[in-house]
């Protein structure tokens, strides 16, 4: 009976910490980076690489996020959605989350020191940093365009993957980082509508929160848009018709959902973000799939 409790008793231990790094982020980082090393090796690269980068940035996005935890720690016990977090449930101590936070940034760092190269690390490093002090201290608390400056730490994994096969920065690499930069705001303005009384709540001035949802509706359209042109532009960096079709395809039928959005919230209809949201996954993993099967074939 002891041992099964105490077995119960690690499993919740180790289940906090895992939350701490919130893995679902860490996979979206992921499906966009491997596509990007593929491309840029023109085929697919060295495996050893590849799990060196995949196990590295899945560090270095779980050392974000759980510090992105210590330091949000006083806002998520407001916030209905972040309730349930470890820290806002006091499963993990403060001081925990920070030192569990700075040992998996340090081991991420050092493997990519290691295995990679100088460009990629630093990159590694920049997007921690950046996500932590410059958007979540610092943007996320004073500003509603925190959504769109704070989307730079999510496109950065693609050029980390990029810089990792090549050791530099190409047009190609960029037009990536466009793509997932742009894409971000239409994709967690649709959450953050959802949330909207939490966030108002917690004082953050989310773009729902302190403008209309018409307003909310045109920008997601706006960046919705320039994703497809972003995307498109892509196209002659070496891809075929087997990325640049599906690239516009996909485009169209992400610019239809927040045209629907915008539409919704001119007309004073209720307004139905999720179905936004979730489609702007769906399109994000469907582009980069697009882009690995071009790069392999």
């Amino acid at each position: 009976m002891e041992g099964s409790h105490a077995r119960r008793s690690v499993r919740a231990v180790v289940s906090a910490y895992v939350a701490l790094t919130k893995p679902r982020i860490v996979e979206l980082l992921l499906v966009t980076t491997v596509p990007a090393m593929m491309l840029a090796a023109g085929g697919v690269p060295s495996i050893g690489l590849m799990l060196v980068v995949l196990v590295g940035g899945s560090l270095a996005a779980g050392a974000a996020n759980a510090l992105n935890c210590y330091i949000d720690r006083d806002i998520d016990q407001l916030m209905r959605r972040t309730s349930r977090r470890p820290l806002p449930r006091h499963t993990v101590s403060p001081r925990s989350a920070l030192v569990f936070g700075l040992v998996l940034a340090a081991v991420s760092t050092l493997l990519m020191a290691v295995f990679t190269n100088w460009l990629a690390t630093a990159l590694t490093v920049a997007a921690v940093v950046y996500y932590d002090v410059v958007y979540t201290l610092w943007l996320k608390r004073t500003t509603w365009q925190n959504t769109v400056w704070g989307g730079a730490c999510g496109a950065a994994p693609v050029l980390i993957g990029w810089a990792a096969v090549t050791g530099s920065l190409s047009w190609a690499a960029w037009l990536m980082f466009a793509i997932v930069f742009l894409w971000q705001p239409p994709h967690f303005y649709a959450l953050a509508i959802k949330f909207k009384d939490d966030y108002a709540r917690a004082g953050i001035p989310m773009l729902p929160v302190v403008r209309s949802l018409q307003r909310v509706g045109l920008e997601s359209v706006v960046y919705t848009a320039l994703t497809l042109v972003a995307s498109v532009a892509l196209w002659p960096f070496g891809m075929s018709f087997i990325y640049g079709v599906p690239a516009i395809v996909l485009g169209v039928l992400f610019l239809k959902q927040a045209w629907d959005l915008y539409g919704q919230a001119r007309r004073g209809e209720k307004v139905r973000p999720m179905k936004m949201f979730h489609w702007s996954t769906t399109y994000l993993t469907l582009l980069f799939v697009a882009i690995a099967i071009d790069a392999v074939i």
